[in-house]
């Protein structure tokens, strides 16, 4: 993976389409992954207008989606049993282990996991 790759979650997701300036900043021209956990969790949100999944469905289609596979999964179990993460929160971490690219999130629960090269956003 080359420097200018990030991983995502959910909630960066959230803040840049409700148009976040500082993430728009911090993600241009960025190579954006996801795990499929986020694309699941964004499509998946009750009540979703459809100006909100068009939002979200543009969104997607710039960005790699990552499927679960056998060293995420080992991954996850490892970050779920040591940091008593969600199974969710495990994937997703995992996730960026398995890629091995930095992680941004404002989900303080993530600071705990010594493994990921994390970006804590705070807004």
């Amino acid at each position: 993976m080359s420097g200018d790759s990030i991983i995502v979650d959910t909630n960066i997701v959230l803040y840049l389409l409700n148009g976040d300036k500082t993430l728009a900043t911090l993600l241009n021209e960025r190579n954006i992954y996801i795990s499929f956990i986020t694309e699941l969790e964004l499509l998946g949100y009750p009540g979703l207008s459809l100006k909100d999944k068009s939002q979200i469905t543009s969104f997607l289609a710039v960005c790699q989606i990552i499927d679960i596979t056998s060293k995420i999964k080992e991954n996850a179990i490892l970050l779920r049993n040591t940091y008593n993460l969600k199974l969710p929160d495990s994937i997703i971490g995992a996730t960026s282990l398995f890629l091995g690219i930095p992680f941004i999130t404002s989900d303080k629960v993530f600071s705990k996991v010594k493994e990921l090269n994390l970006i804590l956003y705070e807004k």
